[in-house]
C-alpha cells in the first residue's frame, strides 16, 4: 500500500449499528484500507464481518495472520485478537496482553497503524463505554495523521468518543453525527497525506511491541511510568503509572494496559467476585456446622451445640450483610 491511506476504526457498546452506518457510506473504489476494532467477547463466533459486510459495498473479512492489507476492502479483528498493521500494510493477528480489559482493543492498532503509516493514518473512535481509542487516538496525531470523533451527543454510548475529545482535544480534526462521517471519510481518503512530524516516540515504540507479543527488556519496560502500590489484575504484577498519560493510565511489565476507568472497572469486577465467594463459603460453614451442633445436642453437650449454633448464627449473619451491602452497591451503580 505505497501511496493509499488506512481508515483504522475503533467502537464497543452500541458500535455494531455505527460500523454498519459508516461502511455503507463507503465506496468500493475507496484509496484506503478499512481496519476495525469492534469490542468482543472473546466467546465470540465471529460473524461480525459477515453481518458487516451486509450493507457494505466493499469485502469485509477477518485478515489472515500476515496477509497484505488492500485498499477498498475492510478487515475486522477476530475475537481474542489484537490486530495489528506493520510497515508495508501486513495484517498482524496478536494473543498479546489485554488493554482496557478487551483483546481486540484498540489503542493497538491505533498505535500499531500510526507507527506504519504516520500521516497516512485516519484513526475513528465511534460509540462506546469507558475510553479506549483515545490514547491511541493521540499516538495517530503525534505522527501525524487525521483523528475523526463520533458526536458524543448522539453515541448510544457516549464515553469513548468523549474520552478523546477530552484528551486528544484541539487536535482532533473532525467531531461530526454517525452519518457525516463515511462521505467525511471519503474526502479525507483523497487528499494527499501531509509531511511525518519529528517527536520522540520510544515510549510509543515500546507499548506498540507488547501487543505484538514481543514486549521491551524489563528495564526499559519499567522506564516507561512511576511504580505504584497497585497491581495487574489480569496477573498480579506491580502497575507502573504511565509518565505524561492523558487519560491517566498502567500498565504491568508484562503489558496488559488500563486507563484508570478501566483499571477501577476491572477492580469493581474482581472486589464483587470475591465477595460472593465469601458469601459462599459463610453460608458454607453456616450448613457444616449444623450436623455437629446437632450431634453434640444429642450427647447431651450443650455448651458444644450452643458455641456451634452461633458459629452457624454468626456465619449466616455476616453472609446477609455482605450479601445486602453488595446488592445496594450495584444498585447505586458504585459496584
Amino acid at each position: 500500500m505505497p501511496e493509499s491511506k488506512v481508515i483504522a476504526i475503533g467502537a464497543s457498546a452500541g458500535g455494531i449499528e455505527a460500523l454498519r452506518v459508516v461502511l455503507a457510506a463507503l465506496p468500493r473504489a475507496l484509496p484506503a484500507a478499512v481496519l476495525i476494532v469492534q469490542h468482543l467477547s472473546p466467546q465470540s463466533p465471529g460473524f461480525l464481518p459477515k453481518i458487516l459486510e451486509r450493507g457494505s459495498t466493499m469485502p469485509v473479512a477477518s485478515p489472515v495472520d500476515g496477509e497484505k492489507m488492500r485498499p477498498g476492502r475492510v478487515y475486522v479483528a477476530p475475537p481474542d485478537r489484537h490486530l495489528l498493521v506493520e510497515d508495508g500494510g501486513v495484517a498482524r493477528l496478536s494473543s498479546g496482553p489485554r488493554e482496557n480489559r478487551f483483546r481486540p482493543a484498540v489503542d493497538p492498532l491505533f498505535r500499531s497503524a500510526a507507527l506504519a503509516f504516520g500521516p497516512r493514518v485516519i484513526g475513528v473512535v465511534l460509540t462506546g463505554f469507558l475510553d479506549d481509542g483515545a490514547a491511541g487516538l493521540q499516538a495517530i496525531k503525534l505522527c501525524g495523521g487525521l483523528a475523526v470523533v463520533q458526536d458524543p451527543s448522539e453515541a448510544w454510548a457516549a464515553s469513548m468518543p468523549a474520552s478523546a475529545l477530552a484528551h486528544v482535544d484541539v487536535d482532533v480534526d473532525v467531531c461530526l453525527p454517525l452519518r457525516e462521517i463515511g462521505p467525511r471519510l471519503i474526502e479525507l481518503a483523497q487528499q494527499p497525506a501531509g509531511a511525518a512530524p519529528g517527536g520522540e516516540r520510544s515510549a510509543l515504540i515500546a507499548e506498540a511491541a507488547f501487543a505484538g507479543g514481543h514486549p521491551p527488556p524489563l528495564e526499559e519496560a519499567l522506564a516507561l511510568g512511576e511504580p505504584t502500590l497497585l497491581t495487574c489484575p489480569e496477573c498480579g504484577g506491580g502497575l507502573m503509572r504511565l509518565r505524561g498519560a492523558a487519560p491517566t493510565r498502567y500498565r504491568c511489565h508484562t503489558g496488559h494496559a488500563f486507563t484508570e476507568r478501566a483499571l477501577f472497572a476491572n477492580l469493581a469486577e474482581n472486589t464483587e467476585s470475591a465477595v460472593w465467594s465469601a458469601i459462599r463459603a459463610l453460608r458454607e460453614q453456616a450448613m457444616l456446622a449444623r450436623r455437629p451442633a446437632r450431634e453434640a445436642a444429642a450427647r447431651g453437650d450443650r455448651e458444644g451445640a450452643d458455641h456451634l449454633e452461633k458459629k452457624a448464627a454468626d456465619c449466616r449473619a455476616l453472609a446477609d450483610r455482605m450479601r445486602a451491602t453488595q446488592c445496594n452497591l450495584a444498585v447505586d451503580g458504585s459496584a
